[in-house]
């Protein structure tokens, strides 16, 4: 038996890093419920390469002496392993893989430690499900259809749209230092299967050209250049802010849905997330940038800046309004949009990613 007393027990921070390893005693917890009457007689370091540590474990089971390879990626900064779920994904594939190959070593389990340091079995599924709590409301969807009937922006929904600004300069005033965080974001916002190339990899085959969508590829990671210096933006954000997520319970109430893609970034991804939205509505009813819809793009993007003093906002738009222009031109997500307002949509993913600054009074020259 192992001496418990040099045991360090996981310590989780914000972020998701485990800052202590793999824990001794939750190890032995684990092999005594798999094998029965275990015990972890060593685990010693077998050495660091690029992709984790690994540690050789001597276990006696009730069939003898066993030797096992536990592989741990560890908190990295790099090679995409920033998150838990990213490093659980790694070792899942692995599972998965490992004993397809002939002449490959054999997988036994991926395991997850918790922050009391337990360890428990997370391998062989064909799926995974979450389950959350129920929320009740009604989506912004519903606000932003009204507003094509309107002559301007009324009341309410100006007052939505402060509470919403708000709600972000609240969320966005929490930062870290880390520059792989930010750097992560303008990569993810590019290349990850949810983003830019991921989604146009979706659009039904004739939808625009090949050479369309590397276009736009190819303008937003210049802009990655351009934005990576910017890594002091890092901020605490929602990941996915779109009308759809966000259901309001009341005129001033409203509760959130699917966070995705991690919680730091720079702030322009939320903003533009439901900026979009304003263009985009107001292309499908009016054909240009108008009425309610100038309006409640302009109230956002000033009551924004006014709350959070951030004029650079305007200045690094240009690849998240990309994104979701991208999306919302997809015709899996919105089969109704016409060719000639695609067009029109990617005129203004185009002409933004060709200006310096964004300017939301001057949004209709966007779409020339």
């Amino acid at each position: 038996m192992i001496d418990k007393t040099n045991c360090d027990k996981a310590n989780i921070d914000k972020t998701g890093v485990d800052k202590a390893g793999i824990d001794k005693t939750g190890f032995e917890s684990y092999l005594a419920g798999k094998f029965g009457e275990a015990s972890l007689l060593s685990l010693t370091p077998l050495g660091e390469g690029a992709h984790g540590t690994g540690y050789l474990a001597l276990v006696d089971t009730p069939a003898g002496v066993r030797k096992y390879v536990v592989k741990e990626i560890g908190h990295r900064e790099d090679l995409g392993h920033l998150y838990p779920s990213d490093r659980a994904a790694v070792f899942l594939l692995a599972f998965d893989e490992y004993g397809n190959l002939p002449r490959h070593v054999r997988p036994v389990d991926v395991l997850s430690q918790h922050g009391d340091g337990s360890l428990h079995s997370v391998s062989g599924g064909v799926e995974y499900y979450l389950v959350m709590e129920l929320a009740e409301g009604v989506n912004y969807f519903s606000d932003l259809h009204s507003m094509g009937n309107a002559t301007g922006l009324d009341a309410a929904d100006a007052r939505k749209i402060d509470v919403l600004a708000r709600y972000l300069s609240e969320i966005h005033a929490v930062k870290i230092d880390s520059k792989a965080h930010y750097y992560r974001k303008l990569r993810d916002t590019i290349g990850h299967g949810e983003c830019i190339m991921g989604v146009f990899d979706s659009y039904p085959e004739g939808t625009i050209s090949f050479g369309e969508m590397a276009g736009v590829e190819k303008k937003c990671i210049d802009w990655r250049a351009k934005l990576k210096p910017r890594y002091e933006r890092l901020s605490e954000i929602h990941g996915d802010f779109h009308p759809g997520n966000i259901l309001f319970t009341g005129p001033e109430d409203f509760v959130l849905l699917d966070r995705s893609r991690g919680p730091w970034g720079d702030t322009a991804d939320d903003v533009t997330a439901l900026a979009i939205n304003y263009v985009f509505f107001s292309i499908i009813y009016h054909g240009t940038v108008e009425k309610a819809y100038f309006e409640g793009l302009n109230l956002l993007f000033r009551r924004y800046v006014e709350l959070t003093g951030d004029e650079e906002i305007l200045k690094v738009t240009a690849p998240f309004f990309a994104f979701r222009g991208v999306v919302v031109a997809n015709p899996k997500f919105y089969p109704d949009v016409t060719p000639y307002q695609r067009a029109m949509i990617f005129r203004f993913i185009n002409n933004v990613l060709d200006s310096e600054s964004f300017d939301p009074a001057g949004v209709n020259e966007y779409l020339k």
